[in-house]
This record gives structure tokens, sequence and C-alpha cells, in this order.
């Protein structure tokens, strides 16, 4: 077990890391999941649930038991990892927003919010990282036209709040490749479009930004039949790269070496076929003018 957990600051990471930990320590000392479970006085089902970060919290004197049988004596070690089951049970800052939030989307912002490197691809819409408020509301009721217009604008403030960490200290690098239609398709209207062209042009200079365009010109490419999907590399050894794909019913999440490895590839050749960056503030513009 490590002294000290390097994750990134969200909450159901942290679980994630922690049971990955768990796990390790668990098949290192040659216990079985049952074997751990009656130790501690639980069922089995809730170690594996531990081990899988698939549980809301994590139980001090559960986490402190299993560290004793599992043969973790340094109590330094036995400090950190408690002092991280801690900072693993705080609510993220999203929770006052869970009256608007559909249930899959707590643990996107959680993977969001830890991530080292966001790659993706968008294939309808800007990314929610990168969308202007104004452009933001015309989405979100045109996705909800029914939705009460408090219950939209706390859609929107949460969006514009998950934006935040591209200026935080040690912000992720997002490398986000947009199709052309993303630029095309007038969401609000052409003054909406236009001022949502002009943020990306500001926001694609910032260091820790890769945005490319993928033209209509340049024919099928290998992400054309997948849809929009990112990819999420962490600080933490103890995480695999995730991929996260939306859909009309939630979402999946992919950790699986093989399906990550398409989803890479996939981003790669995209990355290879699209408009280099350097030429990305004068795709924009054209566009933009000729809205």
């Amino acid at each position: 077990m490590t002294a000290e957990t390097d994750w990134g600051g969200a909450p159901s990471v942290l679980r994630m890391i922690l049971g990955r930990q768990l796990e390790e320590l668990r098949t290192r000392a040659g216990l079985t999941y049952e074997q751990a479970a009656s130790a501690i006085g639980v069922s089995h089902s809730t170690i594996r649930r531990m081990e899988a970060a698939k549980v809301a919290r994590l139980r001090l004197a559960d986490a402190e038991k299993l560290l004793q049988i599992y043969g973790v004596t340094d109590r330094q070690e036995v400090d950190t990892f408690l002092k991280s089951v801690r900072e693993a049970n705080k609510r993220g800052w999203w929770h006052t927003y869970r009256d608007v939030m559909p249930d899959w989307l707590a643990a996107y912002l959680s993977l969001e919010q830890a991530a080292l490197q966001i790659r993706a691809y968008e294939s309808q819409y800007v990314h929610g990282l990168l969308q202007t408020e104004a452009y933001a509301r015309a989405l979100l009721r045109a996705d909800n036209p029914h939705a009460p217009d408090d219950a939209t604008e706390r859609r929107i403030a949460l969006r514009m709040r998950r934006q935040e960490l591209l200026v935080r200290e040690e912000p992720p690098r997002l490398w986000v490749v947009m199709d052309e239609t993303v630029l095309r398709r007038p969401v609000g209207g052409a003054d909406v479009m236009r001022a949502q062209i002009g943020h990306l042009m500001e926001i694609q200079r910032l260091p820790q930004v890769t945005l490319q365009i993928m033209p209509f010109t340049n024919g099928p490419h290998p992400a054309l039949r997948a849809g929009a999907f990112q990819l999420f590399r962490f600080r933490a050894r103890e995480l695999p790269d995730v991929v996260y794909v939306s859909g009309l019913a939630g979402a999946v999440y992919l950790d699986k070496r093989d399906d990550v490895v398409v989803y890479r590839e996939a981003l790669d050749r995209v990355g290879a076929q699209a408009t280099p960056t350097r030429r990305t503030g004068t795709v924009l513009d054209r566009i933009r003018q000729e809205l």
C-alpha cells in the first residue's frame, strides 16, 4: 500500500483508488471475499462492492479492520489510508445541484474533476467545458423544453461551474476533436453561434487546451460510427483509463483494457486526420464569418 494517495480531488474517484488498494491487499494476504467478510462481520457482496467502489461511503471501522486482517501494521500507513477514507466520504461540490442532475452525472463529474487528461470526440455539440452560457441555455432548453426555467438555470450554473477546472491550479489537459457539424448546427441562432465560436477561438489559446476540427471534406473517419465519447486519464497508478459514452438512457463507463484501446486508437487516428491545431483558429474564424 502506498504511503500517500495521489488522486486529484474527486470523492468517487478516490473510492475507486481505495477499493483497488483493498483488493490488492486482500489478494496479497491470500484471503477470499468470504474470509474477509467473515472477519469484519459483513457479507461477501459488501467486500466486492467496497473493492469496486460501488458503496456510497466507506465505513472507517470496516476499513481499519480490513487493514488489520490484511497485515497492514504500520501506523502511519493506516492513518494515511483512513485519512483518504474520510476524504472519499465527503460530498463533491456538485452535490448541491443534485436536484437537477441525472443519477449518472455525479460519477462523470468525479472523473472529470480528477482527470489528468481528458480527450474527447464531439460529433453534435460543443464540449460542455467549452460552451458559452447562451449556447448552454439554448441546448438545455431544446433538450428539455418542458423543464421549469429555474431548473434550466441551475443546470446552466452547474455547467459553468464545471468549467472552472480549466483555470484552476494544475488544470487537466483537454484535447477535443469536433466534427464540423458541431459548428454548423445553429444552436440558439447565428448570434449565439458567432459568440460561441469566438469563445472557442479564445479558449483554444490556453496552453492546456488542444482543439481540432474535423472538416466535412476529410470524409469518413474512425469515430464516425461511435458518436461522441471521452477518455479520462488519471495521475493515480491504481486507476486505468476510463471511456465515457453517453446515450439517451444514461451513460456507459468502460475501463477494460481491450475496450479502452479501441477508443484510444480511434482518438489517435481522428486527431491525425483532423485539421492541425495551428490552423484551428483560422478554420473557426472562417466558419464564424460565414454565419
